[in-house]
């Protein structure tokens, strides 16, 4: 059952698997050109998509690719409340379960491992799991993070309830000892964080991730770069497919040694590290301030000095930043946004800096929020709602298969005006 709830095209050969996200990728285009059309905008080409759909770039790697996976604490099919899995079941149907993920194809062995290892120590801690916040409990979820260059670095969230101090302290060390000492040695972390947290999820700044062992941060190489992870930072969890997905986008971007990248949702700054020996200039925008300082870092240890990052919400920044471009140099955008898409004001400056004649839009979702996107960027001018810029238009799109097994897939959309 959870195979086929987290990677439910495991069982068919990869080639289908392609086929089946090229259709619903078919799908989201033809979508796109009806709602175009309904704004009054003749975007109806060949197939009734808005533009050429180019066949899913398929991933390098279709087994344990992930790099990151997250792990909750939860009651077992055997009732066993420390269970550490993956969810199967919905909460309107009240069958939710926590199972172990060993049969999960998508995942490495070591993430596996690791998460065996956290389930061993927790079941034999005095304090119980959190399954419910207001039902007390403490033992949360796990992340692990590795890269090619064989790091791990595990997260474990902690809810600290009433517990003193020197109680936190206590279990800090136990798991610290654990890892490093006993059973959970054979994981040979690089990095053990510990994060006390009273939400579902919190960000470095409402709660500090704590390094109980190891080094503050895990390394990954990307098209030749040396790229410096931490906690929460963002980053591809298909290493070797982003390779192929950021030589694209290079590509895409047609950028020259004249020419400005945007990186709006840059994260450690993948994107615009790998093509700044192309361009002039790079400009990052990211919201988490963690990930700009690895950013930076990145930069820096790189020796790449035509970068430039800033930290704060795009819908902040880049008006800004934008609003004061005089410059007669073009820029070319790229937006890598969550599942949440742009926020509006980001779209609007997009649309109202005329510099801007190129723009690449990554979507890991979108038939969701993007497609509201993808419509303001193209739609005729609205002064109502300050969208006075010249509309785009889309010109290109290509699936890349990030994540085999399962039915997502990550459309690179070309928008030209």
């Amino acid at each position: 059952r959870l195979a086929n709830a987290v990677t439910p095209l495991w069982r068919l050969p990869y080639s289908e698997q392609l086929q089946v996200k090229y259709e619903s990728q078919r799908k989201i285009l033809q979508t796109l050109a009806t709602r175009l059309e309904e704004l009054g905008i003749d975007a109806q080409k060949p197939g009734g998509l808005c533009c050429p759909l180019q066949p899913v770039v398929p991933s390098p790697i279709i087994n344990g690719y992930r790099n990151k996976s997250t792990f909750s604490v939860n009651r077992g099919p055997d009732g066993n409340p420390k269970t550490v899995g993956l969810y199967v079941g919905t909460g309107k149907a009240r069958n939710i379960v926590c199972v172990k993920a060993d049969h999960v194809k998508n995942m490495p062995p070591k993430h596996k491992q690791v998460a065996q290892c956290y389930e061993e120590f927790i079941c034999h801690s005095p304090l119980d799991s959190c399954i419910l916040f207001h039902e007390g409990g403490h033992w949360r979820e796990l992340v692990v993070r590795t890269t090619s260059r064989g790091h791990i670095m595990a997260i474990i969230t902690f809810h600290p309830q009433q517990l003193g101090q020197e109680a936190l302290d206590t279990q800090k060390a136990l798991l610290k000892e654990f890892f490093m000492c006993g059973p959970g040695a054979v994981c040979d972390l690089t990095s053990l964080y510990f994060q006390e947290s009273t939400m579902t999820r919190c960000t470095h700044e409402q709660s500090p991730y704590q390094l109980l062992h190891g080094e503050p941060h895990i390394f990954e190489e990307l098209l030749g770069l040396k790229f410096r992870i931490s906690p929460d930072a963002f980053f591809q969890v298909n290493i070797a497919g982003a390779e192929v997905l950021y030589q694209a986008v290079g590509e895409l971007c047609q950028v020259t040694r004249n020419t400005v990248l945007l990186d709006i949702c840059c994260g450690t700054g993948t994107i615009g590290l790998s093509l700044a020996r192309q361009a002039s200039k790079v400009i990052g925008v990211e919201v988490v301030e963690k990930a700009i300082e690895d950013a930076k870092w990145n930069a820096a240890f790189n020796g790449i000095s035509n970068c430039e990052f800033h930290s704060g919400k795009a819908e902040a920044m880049l008006p800004q930043l934008l609003s004061s471009w005089k410059d007669a140099q073009p820029l070319v955008a790229v937006v890598n946004p969550s599942r949440a898409g742009l926020h509006y004001r980001v779209v609007r400056a997009i649309r109202n800096c005329a510099s801007i004649r190129r723009l690449l839009y990554i979507s890991c979702k979108p038939e969701g929020e993007a497609m509201r996107n993808f419509l303001e960027l193209c739609c005729p001018p609205e002064p109502r709602k300050k969208l006075t810029g010249e509309p785009f238009a889309p010109v290109l799109a290509i699936p890349f298969d990030l994540f085999p097994h399962t039915v997502h897939c990550e459309l690179v959309l070309l928008f030209t005006r």
